[in-house]
C-alpha cells in the first residue's frame, strides 16, 4: 500500500504527520511526503527517512491586497504540482495534517478520485482544514470540542482520535525524569516551557520571581529557547543568584528529550500548542496555560480554554502575565495538593492514548 502525506509550516502540524508516517511504514506502507518549498518540513521530514517532494504554494493572506494573488496563483501552481505528482505515485491514500500546503495537495487528491483524510489538532480548525472538511471522505480531530466548528454538512465525517505522541513521552518514570536533572524527589517540580522558540513573556515573568525561588522548596525546570536564555542567565548572575549552583533551579536553552521534564513535573506553565497539549494530558500533568496571542485563528485561545473548562488547567492572557500573578497561582497549585491531584485526573481524562492506532484504523477503512 503506498499513501501521500502532507502538513506543514509549523512542528503542530508535521510531527503529527510523522508520527503516522512511522507507523505505516512499520506496517509495510511505502510513504510519500509532500511539503512547501522552503518550508520547515524540508529540513525534517528527509532526516527521518521518507521519500520526500516539495510543491510552491504560498500562505493565503486575508486581507485583499498583490501577496493575495501572489499566492493564489503560486497555489494554483502547486495544485497542478501536486496532482502531476499523485498521477506518478499512485497512492491508495492520502493524509494532509494541515498548514497551507496540505491545501493543493489534499484537493488534488479529492479531485483524482483517491481516498482522503485530514488530521486537525487543534480545537478551532485551521483555515486550510475548514475548506477542505468538505471535499475530503474523513476529518479525524484531536478534540472532541472541535467538532463545533465544523459545518453541520460534515458532521458525519467527523471522528475523534487524539493527536499523535511518541510512546517515549508515557513511558518514561517519575525516577528517571528527577534523576536526569539531578532534582529532589520530595519537592513539588514545576515545569516552564514556553515551546521549541521559547516565550519572550513566560520568560520575563519567570525571571521576575527568580529572586523568590532563592531558598523556595519548589524546583523548576526552565527551558528558555535559544534566543533568550544567555539574556537571562546574565541578568540571574548579575542579580547574585548564579543558576549553576543553585539545587532549586535547572535552566536550559533547549531540551531534546522532553519526556524527561514531562515526568519530573508536578506541574507545567506552558503556550497551549496542540502536540504540546496532547503530550500534557497524556502525563496527566496540571497546566498554567499562557496561549500564543498571535497563533493563526487566535487558536491557541481556543485549545486552552477546552482545557481549562474540563478542569485541567488555568488561563493567563499573554498580555495580564506578570512574574507576581504567575507566583500566586503556581503558589495556588503547589500548595493545594488535592485540586493539583484533580486536575492531574482531569487531564489524564482528555487524552486519546490510542490516536496513532485510531488514525491507521480510519486509513486503512478508508483504503477497504
Amino acid at each position: 500500500m503506498k499513501a501521500i502525506i502532507t502538513g506543514g509550516g509549523t512542528g503542530g502540524h508535521i510531527y503529527p504527520a510523522l508520527a503516522i508516517a512511522r507507523a505505516l511504514k512499520e506496517k509495510g506502507w511505502d510513504i510519500l511526503y509532500i511539503g512547501s518549498k522552503g518550508g520547515l518540513e524540508g529540513r525534517i521530514v528527509p532526516d527521518e527517512g521518507f521519500s520526500y517532494q516539495e510543491v510552491e504554494v504560498l500562505p493565503l493572506p486575508r486581507k485583499l491586497n498583490i501577496v493575495l494573488f501572489k499566492a493564489i496563483l503560486l497555489t494554483c501552481r502547486g495544485f497542478f504540482q501536486a496532482r502531476g505528482l499523485i498521477k506518478e505515485y499512485k497512492p491508495d491514500i492520502i493524509l494532509g495534517t494541515g498548514g497551507f500546503v496540505a491545501g493543493p495537495v489534499v484537493l488534488a487528491g479529492s479531485l483524482g478520485n483517491i481516498p482522503t483524510i485530514i488530521h486537525e489538532q487543534n480545537v478551532y480548525p485551521g483555515f486550510t482544514n475548514r475548506l477542505l472538511s468538505y471535499s475530503v471522505e474523513q476529518i479525524a480531530l484531536n478534540f472532541a470540542d472541535a467538532e463545533r466548528y465544523f459545518s453541520k454538512k460534515v458532521k458525519n465525517k467527523l471522528v475523534v482520535t487524539g493527536n499523535p505522541i511518541r510512546r517515549i513521552i508515557t513511558e518514561t518514570d517519575r525516577e528517571k525524569g528527577l534523576k536526569a536533572f539531578k532534582l529532589n524527589k520530595n519537592k513539588k517540580t514545576i515545569f516552564v516551557f514556553g515551546g521549541s522558540q521559547g516565550s519572550a513573556s513566560i520568560n520575563q515573568a519567570m525571571f521576575e520571581i527568580y529572586y523568590k525561588l532563592r531558598n523556595n522548596d519548589w524546583q523548576i525546570i526552565h527551558i528558555t529557547g535559544e534566543k533568550n536564555y544567555q539574556d537571562i542567565i546574565n541578568e540571574l548572575n548579575g542579580r547574585g543568584l548564579n543558576p549553576v549552583e543553585n539545587k532549586n533551579i535547572r535552566i536550559m536553552p533547549y531540551l531534546k528529550e522532553i519526556e524527561l521534564a514531562y515526568a519530573a513535573a508536578d506541574l507545567i506553565v506552558y503556550r497551549a500548542g496542540a502536540t504540546g497539549l496532547a503530550e500534557i494530558t497524556a502525563c496527566g500533568i496540571p497546566a498554567i496555560l499562557v496561549p500564543y496571542p498571535y497563533a493563526a485563528g487566535n487558536h491557541q485561545e481556543y485549545n486552552a480554554r477546552s482545557l481549562a473548562d474540563h478542569g485541567a488547567a488555568i488561563v493567563i492572557a499573554d498580555d495580564k502575565l506578570t512574574g507576581e500573578l504567575l507566583f500566586r497561582r503556581i503558589s495556588e497549585l503547589i500548595n493545594d495538593k488535592f485540586k493539583l491531584l484533580k486536575m492531574s485526573r482531569n487531564s489524564k481524562k482528555l487524552a486519546q492514548l490510542q490516536a496513532t492506532e485510531k488514525l491507521i484504523k480510519a486509513i486503512e477503512d478508508l483504503v477497504g
